[in-house]
């Protein structure tokens, strides 16, 4: 099915718009550079190309206009009679004519000057065959800018018409103006359309939807028609009559009987027969309207003879359709649209006619044939008087029998409520089964809070008997408990032992109850210094009181918490390794042994001394130092193979591999601005230290910056490793080495060859 859709039709710019728009095209999406030394044949290709592509953003430009526009020739009758009613088909097939002209003349400018472009023997011959060629481009856009701006004064009113579909079911109304054609539409749709008190109110044709049988009608409301020539009617009434010309619809039409409309009955008849041969062979229904002001069989008996040959007209329509002459119904209806008198009578025998005569031309086609031989409809009729009853089983007949006669199953509230009006009306009674001594008391009003208990806990006749049996229950289950206490392993304690397991756990509920404080209080709470102890809560001696009362051996407890207590200095020690001196502690102090003296005497450390790799800590898993030993040699032996494959990423440590080996050689004058390198040697040590406090004044005189000092350290007797501060230099920590021969020269030239390398 064709759908007519006239919004999505493109926006039709006008002359001057379509040129910049193509122009800025062709700038935006060709090369823009071109040198007059490329050659002849570089220049005529970058400037036909173009005047190609310009002609073809003109060409597709003025095709989208031409095709999106609907050609009247080939859409349905009534949009092209409706078109040529709103628009002129001449002017419109004129500017469209236009466009298609100015189209082919592009093509063909484009065609010559690519050719003119051929021949070209110069930069400046090509680009003014180039502007020549868009120059004339842009003048013949320009001369078709007013059909260009009627075309989209077209668009911009096609966009607003109702969107008909000329093939569905449709009830066109139709008749004189303000006769209640809109306020009809808008009882049985869901249009709005305007509704007023004058003539010609509706300028247009408006497009409701009603449904009749699970189907969708199309309901258009036309204009008013005047009873005068065709030649004579304008553009609002032509739009009525296209309508009714080309439309295969159900047609009411709307007659006032009242003349409030302004027209009398027979001004009203006469146009009725004036444009009846529109009425041809389309279901028509004659509606006596606004009989709340003057009924049909009120008016005269002139009046009621023009009604009647009015309906007998109606009538050809119908026995034209197959129908019977005794078959008047549905073809001349009153209705009222101010108090819905007759409205639904109205629509439905419209449908009904309309849906009838849509049956009968299918059935008249070809196609039904296909269908109507799969279909029999087989109705008995009986060929003798004898009875034949239904055949049913026997068995079949016991079962319905033994049914009949079991017992009928108990009802549940599931089926009286369904019995009794289903959820919402039936409401089940919850005491209908309560078991009482008086079936009375079943509706009776009991309170639940009565003097401020709760009386469901006295409704027991027994409790005061079910309450001694309880507090017996837990007087023997007291006794059981009690004789418990004092059993351990079956066996019964002596007085002694009750009394000590009873302090025991006096103390145990009273270390849980301290414990539940301090745990309140905080939850990692710190040690507590001894100044701030004034209750001395935390000594060792208490410790050791509280512990002895429980029978329990103190003195390793207060050794250990001695031992926590001092600080985190560590002893002075022998080495882990030196086996004969593994009873130097035990030794008097008087005469201490060498070594334990060399180390006494010498500085402090920082940490303590490392764990050689030997020796076995607790809790790696090892029997003894031999076996992990073993181990190590294992676990080097096991990644020797990998290692052999292995490559450095990302994550391993490397030092700067740059080896200052090409000392530039400087003038003296840049010699001279290390003048002051200070040597520095500790205590005995191969060490030394080279302070660049030169660098300074080479950062003066050269202008590099000056980050601080730089040091050298000597790893040896013949090289030195400079370590560099980035903290500077760089967001990452860290130090850089690079090893050169040890010589106080070679370090200033070393120095003036890393202000190089770091480009300082």
């Amino acid at each position: 099915m064709v759908q007519y859709n006239f919004k999505k039709i493109t926006v039709v710019p006008n002359g001057k718009d379509i040129v910049d728009i193509i122009l800025s095209r062709t700038q935006r999406q060709t090369p823009t550079v071109v040198h007059k030394g490329y050659s002849i044949t570089r220049l005529r290709q970058f400037y036909m190309r173009k005047v190609k592509y310009t002609q073809q953003n003109f060409f597709e430009k003025l095709s989208t206009i031409i095709d999106e526009f609907p050609r009247l020739d080939d859409i349905h009758p009534f949009y092209g009679d409706l078109l040529h009613v709103l628009y002129n088909k001449d002017h419109y097939k004129l500017a469209l004519g236009q466009i298609n002209t100015a189209r082919n003349l592009i093509s063909k400018i484009a065609k010559d000057y690519v050719k003119l472009l051929k021949y070209g023997d110069s930069l400046y011959r090509c680009k003014s065959l180039k502007v020549a060629a868009l120059g004339r481009m842009c003048t013949v856009v320009k001369r078709i800018g007013p059909s260009l701006a009627y075309l989209e004064q077209i668009r911009q009113h096609m966009a607003r018409l109702p969107s008909i579909d000329p093939n569905t079911r449709t009830i066109l109304i139709c008749g004189y103006p303000n006769v209640g054609k809109s306020s009809f539409m808008n009882k049985i749709t869901r249009a709005d359309v305007d509704v007023q008190p004058y003539a010609f109110t509706t300028k247009s044709l408006f497009v409701g939807h009603t449904d009749y049988k699970y189907l969708r009608y199309q309901v258009i409301d036309t204009p008013g028609i005047l009873d005068r020539p065709f030649e004579d009617r304008n553009i609002i009434e032509m739009c009525s009559i296209t309508a009714l010309a080309h439309l295969r619809s159900a047609v009411l039409f709307f007659l006032d009987i009242s003349g409030s409309c302004g027209y009398s009955i027979a001004q009203q008849a006469a146009l009725f027969h004036s444009i009846k041969s529109l009425f041809m062979n389309k279901p028509l229904i004659i509606v006596c309207n606004k009989t709340d002001l003057q009924s049909l069989d009120g008016i005269s008996e002139e009046d009621k003879k023009l009604v009647m040959e009015m309906k007998a007209e109606a009538m050809k329509t119908v026995m034209g359709q197959g129908g019977e002459v005794g078959d008047d119904e549905g073809v001349l209806l009153t209705m009222s649209t101010l108090n819905e008198e007759g409205v639904a009578a109205v629509k439905n025998a419209a449908c009904e006619r309309l849906l009838n005569q849509r049956v009968e031309l299918k059935m008249k086609t070809k196609k039904i044939n296909d269908c109507l031989n799969r279909f029999h409809v087989a109705i008995p009729k009986p060929r003798d008087q004898k009875e034949r009853p239904p055949c049913i089983p026997q068995a079949v007949l016991e079962a319905k029998a033994k049914q009949a006669a079991e017992k009928e199953r108990r009802k549940t509230e599931k089926d009286l409520e369904d019995e009794n009006g289903g959820a919402g009306v039936y409401s089940a009674s919850l005491k209908k089964n309560y078991i009482l001594a008086n079936e009375e008391w079943k509706d009776d009003v009991m309170p639940e809070i009565l003097d401020g208990h709760n009386v469901y806990d006295f409704v027991d006749p027994d409790i005061l008997l079910r309450l001694e049996e309880l507090e017996r229950e837990e007087g023997l289950r007291e006794e059981e408990e009690e004789d418990d206490d004092f059993e351990m392993d079956g066996k019964e304690l002596t007085p002694e032992e009750k009394e000590a397991l009873a302090e025991i756990r006096k103390k145990k509920s009273l270390l849980i109850q301290q414990h539940r404080i301090k745990k309140s209080t905080a939850e990692s709470r710190p040690s507590v210094p001894r100044k701030f102890d004034k209750d001395k809560k935390f000594t060792t001696k208490r410790m050791g009181r509280q512990l002895s009362s429980l029978g329990l051996d103190p003195s390793m407890a207060i050794d250990r918490a001695r031992s926590k207590s001092r600080g985190r200095k560590r002893e002075r020690s022998v080495d882990r390794g030196d086996k004969d001196n593994g009873d130097a502690m035990d030794m008097d102090m008087d005469q201490p042994n060498k070594k334990l003296r060399l180390r006494s005497m010498s500085r402090p450390r920082s940490r303590s001394r490392s764990r050689p790799p030997s020796e076995v800590a607790p809790g790696e898993g090892f029997k003894d130092s031999a076996q992990k030993v073993k181990a190590i040699k294992l676990g080097k032996k096991s990644v020797k193979k990998r290692n052999k494959d292995a490559c450095r990423g990302e994550a391993d440590r490397t030092s700067c591999g740059y080896f200052l080996n090409s000392f530039w050689l400087m003038s003296m004058d840049m010699k001279c601005a290390f003048f002051s390198i200070h040597e520095i040697v500790f205590g005995g040590e191969e060490w030394s230290m080279y302070c660049i406090t030169g660098l300074k004044l080479l950062s003066n005189q050269y202008g590099f910056p000056y980050y601080g000092e730089w040091f050298l350290c000597c790893s040896g007797a013949h090289t030195m490793e400079l370590y560099l501060p980035l903290t500077e230099l760089s967001r990452d920590f860290e130090w850089r080495s690079f090893p050169f021969p040890l010589s106080k020269d070679v370090v200033a030239r070393a120095i003036l060859n890393l202000g190089h390398y770091f480009e300082l």
